[in-house]
């Protein structure tokens, strides 16, 4: 394609998340021209706040397949990108605490093998403890994934983005856009750093995606939360699973150096306009103390920093990937409730298809944006 000119190209991104970066990767080594507008930092928000995990285990029905799929660009993610992303195949588990919560497992793996998909396997309390001997003897069983894992969000979306500008893409931080508008067949996107233009326009703003959707008469349930984290003192090693819990919030792991890293969509402050996400500590508490319940031995291991960010949320807990319904060459992707990460590399995809085909390789209906309408009339 020719070579834009300044502040012009192709196709025209909102947000240098994941989601973004991802999105731009895909689109641009397709050899169409891509420019990125990130408000902040690329990796700021939910792309840098998350736990890292590279997770099937757990997903809703119709996110099932994206993430599938998700996890085998993961596994061959070098190949992909030139970049391994931190990625570790450690399997991942969903540890029952009392014989309800096992049978509630059980509940979840049958609904899943009713819809063809067997990658969640229900292991007893026996294969539980040999697993993970240090947890605490009262577990009951869980859910095991032999394929799913975790990786490094901020490195990989740092790579992601790496890959874009390879193949071209070009990334403005510190760009927020305050208005969208479509003029003929271009798109405008104003910022203080002036308006840019593209044929085709891509959101992917996170929690401030439905300002923008709004924008074009497209409401969306969508609401800011501030997602936390926390990263322990080094211990010994104890534990080679990503873990999460039946019955609480729960996301775990221990790296090689010895520290542990504590999410599982842990709810702080969000400053929506602030751009600012902040910590609540007597939250951070309640789930410091489910991990102590699992691992005892962890009761007096120290905390060595703890972080927030903001993601969006939407009412049905599903996001939105879609083309418009009301505008030509837009599409949406966001609204991933604290679960996009292991989406990240599938979605990117699927949206360039979206992009440049005009339909994807994955069945999205049940995130098309539409699905909200009823909202939209209210």
């Amino acid at each position: 394609m020719n070579k834009p000119v300044a502040n012009e190209s192709d196709v025209l991104i909102i947000g240098g998340g994941l989601h973004g970066s991802s999105s731009a990767f895909h689109i641009a080594r397709r050899g169409a021209s891509v420019t990125v507008l990130e408000a902040d930092y690329v990796g700021r928000h939910a792309s840098g706040v998350n736990a890292g995990g590279v997770r099937t285990l757990g997903r809703p029905l119709p996110e099932i397949p994206l993430a599938l799929m998700s996890r085998e660009i993961w596994h061959n993610i070098v190949d992909t990108i030139g970049d391994d992303c931190g990625f570790v195949a450690s399997g991942q588990l969903k540890i029952a605490e009392t014989e309800a919560e096992l049978d509630e497992c059980r509940e979840r793996v049958a609904l899943l093998e009713a819809h063809g998909f067997t990658h969640e396997k229900i292991i007893d309390r026996e294969t539980l403890l040999e697993l993970e001997p240090a947890l605490t003897p009262h577990v009951t069983g869980g859910i095991w994934v032999e394929r799913d894992g975790y990786a490094l969000p901020f490195r990989t979306t740092t790579a992601f983005r790496l890959a874009a500008e390879r193949h071209g893409a070009v990334f403005h931080e510190g760009t927020p856009v305050t208005r969208i508008e479509q003029k003929g067949e271009r798109w405008f996107a104003h910022t203080p750093s002036g308006v840019f233009s593209a044929a085709k326009l891509v959101v992917t703003a996170g929690a401030w995606a439905g300002e923008l959707s709004q924008q074009v008469g497209e409401p969306v349930p969508v609401y800011p939360e501030g997602l936390m984290l926390m990263v322990t003192h080094r211990a010994a090693p104890f534990c080679r699973a990503t873990l999460g819990a039946t019955g609480r919030p729960l996301s775990f792991k221990q790296f090689d150096n010895g520290t542990v890293v504590i999410g599982g969509k842990l709810i702080g402050i969000a400053d929506l306009p602030g751009r600012h996400g902040e910590v609540d500590f007597a939250r951070l508490v309640k789930s410091a103390n489910t991990v102590v319940d699992l691992f005892p031995h962890l009761h007096n291991l120290g905390i060595n920093r703890a972080w927030a960010g903001v993601e969006a949320f939407t009412d049905d807990s599903l996001p939105v990937i879609s083309a418009s319904r009301r505008a030509s060459n837009l599409t949406y992707s966001f609204g991933y409730c604290g679960s996009g990460f292991q989406l990240g590399p599938a979605c990117g995809k699927l949206v360039s298809e979206l992009v440049l085909d005009g339909v994807a390789s994955l069945p999205l209906d049940a995130f098309a944006i539409d699905r909200f309408k009823d909202v939209a009339a209210a």
